[in-house]
């Protein structure tokens, strides 16, 4: 099996074959499946560089599926879901999901934000592969995190969201500048998956996520991740 394979989690086939037929176009190898139970028994079998991963499925739901897939990976994770409802992919995005993208949606719109999660997940590191700011260390190359010693797990996204506000520890970053060095693009209603990401690592992070020492929301404007001592 090739290195780039792309797992399609989708119970409507044609939808799963449009989106096959673009990413093989792309130089992606695929592998499909509609069903959440086969779909783990596939991630077990195969090592996969992305996982699409619809929200309703038979045998194990999307949102179980992809706690399943983050306990135990750091793939990057897109949800593709028909529920429009705000409430749904906020869930998704704390179950671990690194985007998500509702139905119907624009298969370009869909490949370009592979290529983006992916470009971020293999792009060569020109920085310095260390960055520590007080009690935490991250290392870009192995995207891993400690803070006071403790190995933090974190998704994709949440890992490049700590390091943006790392690297301007101190400074207070506007929500666009933060989407914008995420992403590289920002699209309507990204303020909540972006204040859900912040959650989710506030929860990995910190001793009390409801008084939080490093990552501060700076109401109407941002985030800033502060200086202990400052």
């Amino acid at each position: 099996m090739k290195e780039n394979t792309i797992l399609i989690v989708e119970d409507e086939p044609t939808i799963a074959e449009t989106i096959k037929m673009y990413l093989l176009k792309e130089g992606f190898n695929v592998e499909i499946t509609g069903n959440g139970n086969d779909a783990i028994k596939i991630f077990d079998a195969v090592r996969h560089v992305l996982v699409l991963l619809d929200l309703n499925l038979p045998g194990e739901d999307g949102i179980k599926v992809c706690r399943n897939f983050r306990s135990r990976s750091s793939v990057p994770i897109i949800m593709v879901t028909a529920r429009d409802e705000e409430e749904d992919k906020l869930i998704g995005l704390e179950t671990g999901a690194d985007d998500y993208i509702t139905k119907p949606f624009s298969i370009r719109e869909l490949v370009a934000r592979v290529k983006v999660l992916l470009r971020r997940a293999w792009s060569p590191q020109m920085k310095q592969d260390r960055l520590m700011v007080d009690d935490i260390v991250i290392e870009r190359k192995s995207m891993r995190i400690w803070e006071k010693g403790n190995e933090i797990k974190l998704t994709p996204t949440e890992f490049k969201l700590l390091e943006v506000l790392m690297e301007n520890a101190g400074q207070v970053l506007t929500r666009d500048q933060i989407i914008e060095a995420i992403y590289g693009y920002s699209y309507e209603g990204y303020d909540r998956t972006l204040d859900s990401h912040v959650k989710n690592i506030r929860s990995k992070l910190e001793e009390n996520p409801q008084k939080p020492r490093y990552i501060l929301t700076v109401k109407g404007v941002g985030y800033q991740f502060k200086r202990l001592g400052l």
